[in-house]
């Protein structure tokens, strides 16, 4: 693993969300995106070399609207990035890690992406990106 990716936060509103976080980082989101077959509108802002994702879900059977409602708004996941994603896949699972999605698929700001489950990881929803060429 290189660095961390982004760290995503799972809001209610995308839009009032972006005004809060334009006020505390002081400078706009960078981009929004649709991942329709994730159901989750995303937007992005650069915080130095870091990045935060706000994820809001478009339908009520979503990964982000169940969490919402088990969890509430919060962090939702941490994402690092990686050089080969089957790579890492084989290496995790031989280290007896479960991973949610075994066949990478497409995610938000240009990435493969797959999820460790939290279970195997002490609670916490890890996400591995490797950028799309």
């Amino acid at each position: 693993m290189n660095k961390i990716e982004h760290i995503g936060i799972a809001v209610k509103d995308l839009e009032k969300a972006n005004k809060l976080y334009a006020q505390l980082f002081g400078e706009p989101h960078y981009k929004v995106e649709e991942v329709a077959s994730e159901g989750v509108k995303t937007s992005f802002f650069k915080v130095g070399e870091n990045k935060i994702e706000l994820l809001e879900a478009t339908n009520e059977n979503s990964a982000i609207a169940k969490f919402i409602e088990k969890k509430g708004e919060g962090m939702h996941h941490i994402a690092f990035a990686v050089d080969n994603i089957e790579k890492e896949i084989l290496r995790l699972k031989k280290e007896g890690f479960k991973i949610i999605n075994e066949i990478p698929k497409q995610g938000a700001d240009n990435k493969l992406v797959v999820f460790l489950h939290p279970k195997s990881t002490n609670g916490v929803l890890i996400e591995l990106c490797q950028e799309i060429i």
